[in-house]
């Protein structure tokens, strides 16, 4: 019951990525992109709470959870995407690099990663 609920919230997660990575970096984007950014870290907030509240949990799951902590304490775009949504949402190129930042700290940490490599499972 708990792997089927974390597996639709990564897989939610994933989606998420997915999308950022299919945008166009258009006037407007930018508030995809902060919705899509702020979905993934409820997602990864709240696969953290389950797993540690979880008594029996996978290697994987233990991987996920290292990772998933690392990523919230060490990626926060919390101030620079208001920047790019206050001052340049209409900047194709502010939005782009803004997009690719985000896709770039999910591939960095590894945490996309290792979500795709649990959905495969």
């Amino acid at each position: 019951m708990v792997d089927d609920y974390l597996k639709n919230l990564i897989q939610q997660a994933s989606d998420s990525y997915d999308l950022l990575n299919n945008l166009k970096d258009k006037p407007g984007d930018i508030e995809i992109i902060k919705r899509e950014l702020a979905k993934i870290r409820g997602l990864v907030q709240v696969v953290i709470n389950k797993i540690e509240k979880s008594g029996n949990i996978s290697d994987s799951y233990v991987e996920l959870l290292n990772m998933s902590k690392a990523y919230l304490e060490d990626y926060d775009f919390t101030r620079p995407i208001e920047d790019v949504s206050g001052l340049y949402s209409q900047d194709p190129l502010r939005i782009k690099n803004m997009r690719l930042s985000i896709i770039l700290s999910l591939e960095e940490s590894q945490l996309i990663f290792k979500i795709q490599s649990i959905l495969r499972e």
